[in-house]
């Protein structure tokens, strides 16, 4: 298939060497500037990705399916590549965080056109541009026609793809283990900081408040999700950096609010009081030099 890839960050990085592993398609790299090239190095070895890369949205072909990458902030961004991509109704992967994947590109895209995706991968991307990724790609879509095409695009690679009929609670499973990362763009210290059994207890409280919320939302999540959490971070290398703390000591825009803003958010819809997510909101938006929403 023709597949192009808007955000060559370190998942669409991850994607563009699932695609060239599977083999057989046409591969276009969506970019503000120009790459040299893409090297993604993986647990099987390394993957060098054969891709056409365009810079400009108004010289982009037509292509079979639009997989987008970027941050959750930047949907506008994204959006300017469909008009050249989607001129044959392609639909749109969307790989990004948070619970409201459809509600980003609603206003650019039919929806029926927007498959949500999640997506679990221990990646980093490193500043000669190569991705490195460290373990196996774990990638959940909704079940239905364009979730088996998908999945069908990564036929023959290490992707573990599974379909599901409650995308919700699969997104939400994920927005809970990304809240409690917060705390590590906080403290500007890796995985290893939520060793720290105080530290561990701020956690561990940040994730019932966004099950609170996402239970309310319609997910099902039990009572042990603040643990599981918790120790799949405590399960990582000391040194493991997720991407909110590396936007935070590139200087880059953070996803706040798709990633604890949204559970402030909601909780005040459904009349939860989420005060660890709103502090961790206020403080970053500090950081960053925003005022507080």
């Amino acid at each position: 298939a023709r597949v192009a890839i808007v955000g060559v960050g370190p998942i669409g990085g991850v994607m563009a060497g699932l695609l060239e592993a599977a083999g057989g398609h046409e591969i276009t790299l969506c970019t503000r500037r120009p790459l040299d090239g893409l090297t993604v190095k993986t647990p099987d070895g390394v993957v060098r990705v054969k891709a056409k890369n365009v810079t400009d949205p108004a010289r982009a072909e037509a292509v079979d399916w639009v997989f987008v990458a970027t941050k959750t902030y930047d949907a506008k961004g994204a959006a300017a590549w469909f008009p050249s991509l989607c001129r044959e109704n392609a639909p749109v992967a969307v790989f990004q965080n948070g619970v409201e994947h459809r509600e980003r590109f609603a206003p650019y895209l039919n929806p029926e056109l927007i498959l949500p995706v999640v997506i679990d991968c221990p990646v980093e991307r490193q500043q000669d541009g190569s991705v490195i990724q460290r373990g196996q790609a774990r990638i959940q879509v909704e079940a239905g026609r364009l979730g088996t095409e998908f999945a069908q695009l990564l036929a023959g690679s290490s992707a573990r793809r599974e379909m599901t009929d409650d995308f919700i609670t699969a997104a939400w499973r994920k927005l809970c283990f990304n809240s409690a990362g917060a705390l590590s763009a906080l403290t500007m210290k890796p995985a290893g900081v939520l060793r720290d059994e105080a530290l561990g207890n701020v956690a561990l409280g940040i994730v019932a408040e966004s099950v609170a919320v996402g239970r309310a939302e319609g997910a099902r999540l039990d009572d042990s999700m603040g643990q599981q959490v918790l120790d799949g971070y405590r399960a990582q290398p000391e040194d493991s950096i997720n991407s909110m703390l590396a936007d935070r000591i590139a200087g880059r825009p953070m996803e706040i609010d798709a990633r604890n803003g949204v559970i402030v958010r909601k909780g005040e819809r459904h009349g939860i009081d989420t005060p660890l997510n709103r502090m961790a909101v206020a403080l970053l938006n500090v950081f960053e030099g925003r005022p507080c929403p």
